[in-house]
């Protein structure tokens, strides 16, 4: 939502396939359609990622409810917050069902600070947001670290993790200070960087031009293949490592990198990437999806932790029950502050529209900001996007009446599609 925000609202088509006995409603309208003919009764799924800058996932959930029920005061409403592996997923695990847990980690600028993850004991499964440790929220206003932050305290929360019982630990990048390659959360759990002299590297991307060995002998063994843990990545970035589309050129700007520090970094995590690649002696994956993302970090994760990458939304959906949720509703609302072209590229509600559709439900999304022409939505399979700039087009008044506005938005919806 920190985007200029633009007054639109789309409404999809609904088409019909003529086939020889009768009319058949195409993509997310046929168990909307389904249940009116039976008369079956409504049941709305609301699965949004937040507002950023203005409502969590939580407080959206919150919000739609109400409108939704000012218009249709029995309907039934489940809520399911979701996010796709960026800031926000652990507290849309926590709403799923998982207990947070909180540890005192290190910050990106080597502070202390107090980090949660997830955990679900049942399954041992626990959800980890590198943001929680080493997000640039951690920096104060104006303030970076672009050669310098540290993932150390990623590597203390998945430590936390393991230390806890988890067998399957899903790793949620991306909101990241740091660009340092892993470097730092492969050092909490135990790996060693020492320059020419012997000495250890200091943190951050910058020293990893001085990297000489990667020591790993001390790298905690329940990663890896022996060590039977899954640790699934879990990101929406497919960039490389480095190069004009890796960690450093795309995403060091937006950390406080300078040309100069761009260029500083992306040789660093080449170099870096040469040390440690033999090192763990498995195939080189600097070029694979989810190497660059949050800084590199997925490429240390999938190097030296033997890490397997899933799109964020996809696997988050997985773990929050998605799917069964899903088998209960007749209309699914979905939406995130901005829709625009970032939210066809794996972000949260492109993945719910996907899956609602694949299931022959109807998706409606609500947003701050809509970005996106009708026909983009109706292929992402979104029958209508309702925007608060169309009630309020300043965007600061939006961001701050958003609450209020988005409950006026869910009674028009009420009334749209379940009067």
């Amino acid at each position: 939502m920190g985007r200029g925000w633009t007054g639109r609202l789309w409404s999809g088509r609904r088409d019909c396939l003529f086939e020889s006995k009768g009319c058949k409603v195409a993509d997310g309208a046929a168990k909307s359609a389904a249940s009116e003919e039976t008369g079956a009764k409504a049941r709305v799924l609301i699965a949004a990622d937040k507002f950023k800058g203005s409502l969590t996932a939580v407080q959206v959930a919150e919000r739609v409810t109400a409108g939704l029920r000012r218009a249709v005061p029995g309907v039934e409403v489940e809520s399911l917050p979701v996010a796709d592996g960026g800031d926000g997923t652990v507290a849309a695990a926590v709403a799923a069902g998982f207990e947070r847990r909180e540890v005192r980690v290190t910050g990106p600028r080597g502070e202390g600070l107090t980090a949660a993850y997830a955990y679900r004991e049942a399954d041992g499964t626990a959800v980890v947001e590198m943001a929680e440790a080493s997000g640039l929220q951690h920096l104060p206003a104006g303030v970076f670290a672009a050669l310098t932050a540290t993932t150390y305290g990623s590597g203390e929360l998945l430590r936390a993790a393991l230390d806890a019982g988890a067998k399957t630990i899903v790793f949620g990048v991306g909101g990241s200070a740091t660009t340092d390659g892993g470097a730092g959360m492969l050092a909490a759990l135990g790996a060693r960087f020492l320059d020419a002299a012997g000495n250890p590297v200091a943190p951050g991307g910058g020293p990893l031009a001085d990297v000489a060995t990667a020591d790993l002998s001390g790298l905690d063994p329940r990663f890896g293949s022996a060590g039977g843990v899954d640790l699934i990545l879990a990101s929406d970035v497919d960039n490389p490592l480095t190069g004009p589309k890796g960690a450093p050129a795309v995403y060091g700007p937006q950390k406080g990198a300078s040309p100069e520090d761009v260029a500083t970094l992306d040789a660093a995590l080449a170099h870096f990437a040469s040390v440690l690649g033999p090192a763990a002696g498995g195939p080189d994956v600097a070029d694979s999806p989810g190497a660059g993302a949050a800084g590199g970090i997925g490429y240390g994760a999938l190097t030296a932790l033997g890490a397997r990458f899933r799109p964020g939304i996809e696997v988050m959906l997985d773990v929050l029950g998605f799917a069964p949720a899903l088998d209960r509703a007749t209309l699914v609302i979905t939406g995130e502050g901005s829709l625009d072209e970032q939210t066809l590229h794996g972000k949260a509600p492109a993945g719910v529209a996907a899956a609602a559709r694949a299931a022959g439900v109807e998706v409606v999304a609500v947003c701050g900001r809509l970005a996106l022409p009708e026909s983009a939505l109706t292929e992402a399979g979104i029958r209508r996007a309702y925007a608060l700039s169309a009630l309020e087009p300043d965007a600061a008044k939006s961001m701050a009446q958003a609450g209020e506005l988005l409950e006026r938005v869910a009674e028009s919806i009420g009334r749209d599609f379940l009067a």
